[in-house]
């Protein structure tokens, strides 16, 4: 009896092993810059996000008329490629106001005449 249900056994398993349909497995070696450009869209998005967060930016974008969430949800949006560009625009902005050159001759020239009055 035991051995009857062991041979059905095994004749439903051989059955269902040919019924499955069997695909190799396909890998492949991912190149260093395919790996980088992931890495850094996700870090620009993450960039993008946490600029969105700063209340500063948050009370220019409402005065603007933009939800800053709508904004965030743009931005988790946007293809790799629209993060990288946006990211990169973002950071090759100057941090404070540009000083021209004739602002810095001024201070130069003010200094100068300081000390030489000072100095007599």
């Amino acid at each position: 009896m035991k051995s009857a249900a062991f041979r059905m056994l095994c004749r439903f398993l051989i059955a269902s092993m040919f019924a499955m349909s069997f695909q190799p497995a396909l890998a492949g070696v991912i190149g260093t810059d395919q790996a980088v450009a992931a890495t850094s869209a996700q870090a620009g998005r993450a960039a993008l996000i946490s600029t969105l967060s700063r209340s500063d930016v948050a009370s220019q974008l409402q005065a603007q008329g933009v939800d800053p969430e709508a904004a965030k949800a743009r931005v988790a949006s946007m293809t790799d490629q629209e993060v990288t560009t946006l990211a990169g625009q973002i950071e090759s902005l100057p941090a404070g106001a540009h000083v021209s050159g004739l602002a810095i001759a001024a201070v130069v020239v003010v200094v100068a005449l300081l000390v030489w009055y000072l100095w007599k």
